[in-house]
């Protein structure tokens, strides 16, 4: 059971993951002909697109994705449920579990971008397609730390203070929810 449960809930947040970061690339209007985008974009266009034929897009924000992502958290709570032995249990607090997961995956995109954006500050020079796409997905974060904490020459901290931040709130969802939060 252990295996399935890892395997199951590996699947469904990788998948909700990339539709997040399809939506934030929306969002930021990223280049849809960089190649980056064009793999998220294929990866994810087989399962929205019923979802485009009931509920357009609206403006820069993804909403067929979003849906799919929350609908996705949602029946995983349910799948690991009846995998650890349990029972399907149908009200309203899947919805909010559902919503949670998802506030949760996001703040775990933006920690894995904002890591990808500091490795590859050290190892790639712009050179790549992914290095445009991850700097254009950080800047909107970070221009605003630096607003407030100036750079101190060629170094500048609004990376880590975006990382601490995420700590701060993971440390908030942990001593509100518990045990809750690891299961989620």
């Amino acid at each position: 059971m252990l295996t399935l449960t890892f395997l199951v809930k590996t699947v469904i947040d990788l998948y909700v993951i990339v539709l997040l970061l399809r939506t934030w690339m929306r969002w930021i209007q990223i280049d849809c002909y960089n190649p980056v985008s064009q793999f998220v974009i294929k990866i994810s266009q087989p399962m929205l697109a019923p979802f485009r034929c009931i509920i357009p897009s609206r403006g820069l924000i993804d909403s067929p994705a979003l849906l799919l992502a929350f609908l996705l958290m949602t029946i995983k709570y349910q799948l690991l449920l009846v995998i650890q032995g349990g029972t399907i249990s149908l009200n309203i607090y899947n919805c909010l579990f559902g919503l949670i997961s998802l506030v949760k995956s996001s703040g775990y995109l933006i920690f894995c971008v904002m890591l990808a954006r500091g490795l590859m500050s050290w190892i790639s020079h712009d050179q790549s397609p992914i290095d445009y796409v991850i700097y254009q997905l950080t800047e909107s974060l970070m221009v605003q730390i630096r607003r407030v904490i100036p750079g101190m020459g060629s170094i500048t901290f609004s990376t880590m203070v975006v990382i601490l931040m995420l700590y701060l709130l993971n440390c908030l969802g942990i001593d509100l929810l518990g045990e809750l939060w690891f299961l989620l």
